[in-house]
């Protein structure tokens, strides 16, 4: 990357108590070293954050730096598709999942560095129902998971004690879908406590569980278990684990450019990136290749 490159940083001011201001200083120091220039702006909800990273889409910025977790990348990411602006991530959020497998530095000073020394790399993004996102979709448990979580922690609970409450209280509902999913040429009919739809493959099996080799693939990933109780979601974790998952005949995995999701309802809870919101039905999932051009570090030499 250019080092006199011009920067829009737009943060999420909820995403981390500790970005302060001399950490802010700090940032701007980074980029003033270098020769280069940046603007920090600060956003305190997802309106606010959309409407600034539009507003900065269109403005003279060469990058366009997103400073939150994983929903706030996806939302400042959905203004710089398709656009010219490379686009920048600083880690800050609690799993960071896009930035781990781009490997983006997850420290605070080495991330920033990355924005002036890294090399663009341009990356697939997904959509459903033309809402961007660049990691994963589900329904069923995992919104269910979500939506409990958010409400223990407007509660006063941590981030991790809410998400072990909330998983404990989704598996005692333990909601089950009625869905027919079409993916490429297949009609599939499923009863299933959840359907996972990737931004290209996602890793499933033993350590690497949760993890992508690469987001420039051209596809989406589909996951589904077919009906199954408690204990027989367990003995997929257990599969998982050991490496046998996608030999299990309640395992479902294929990787579609297109997915189309029907269920008994006109809307369905939906996770994006983590975040919870109500869509239509019928879903209409499709990879985007290479619309995202995004700050990555260059690679090591061997």
């Amino acid at each position: 990357m250019h080092k006199r490159a011009r920067a829009k940083i737009i943060v999420n001011a909820t995403a981390r108590t500790d970005l302060d201001e001399s950490m802010q200083r700090r940032l701007l120091d980074i980029f003033a070293a270098a020769g280069a220039s940046a603007e920090v702006v600060t956003a305190s909800s997802v309106d606010e954050l959309l409407e600034l990273a539009r507003t900065a889409a269109k403005e003279n910025w060469d990058i366009i730096v997103a400073g939150g977790g994983d929903g706030t990348v996806s939302v400042v990411a959905s203004a710089v598709v398709g656009t010219t602006k490379h686009f920048g991530v600083l880690p800050l959020g609690t799993l960071n999942h896009f930035a781990k497998d781009l490997q983006i530095p997850l420290d605070f000073e080495e991330a920033a560095r990355n924005l002036l020394t890294g090399r663009p790399l341009s990356v697939d993004v997904a959509e459903v129902n033309g809402r961007i996102f660049l990691n994963n979709s589900s329904l069923g448990l995992y919104p269910v998971i979500v939506r409990e979580r958010q409400k223990r922690e407007r509660l006063g609970s941590g981030k991790w004690p809410a998400f072990i409450w909330a998983a404990l209280t989704a598996l005692r509902r333990y909601p089950f879908l009625d869905v027919r999913v079409t993916a490429e040429d297949q009609l599939l009919t499923h009863r299933t406590p959840f359907v996972f739809v990737g931004n290209n493959e996602y890793l499933m099996e033993r350590l690497d569980i949760g993890r992508r080799e690469c987001l420039d693939a051209g596809h989406l990933s589909l996951y589904i278990t077919k009906r199954t109780g408690r204990l027989g979601l367990a003995r997929l974790a257990m599969r998982a684990l050991f490496g046998r998952l996608r030999d299990d005949k309640d395992f479902l995995a294929l990787r579609p450019t297109e997915v189309t999701i029907n269920t008994r309802s006109s809307r369905a809870r939906v996770a994006l990136d983590g975040e919870v919101d109500i869509l239509q039905t019928p879903l209409e999932y499709r990879i985007r290749p290479r619309v995202l051009t995004v700050i990555v570090p260059e690679p090591k030499p061997e």
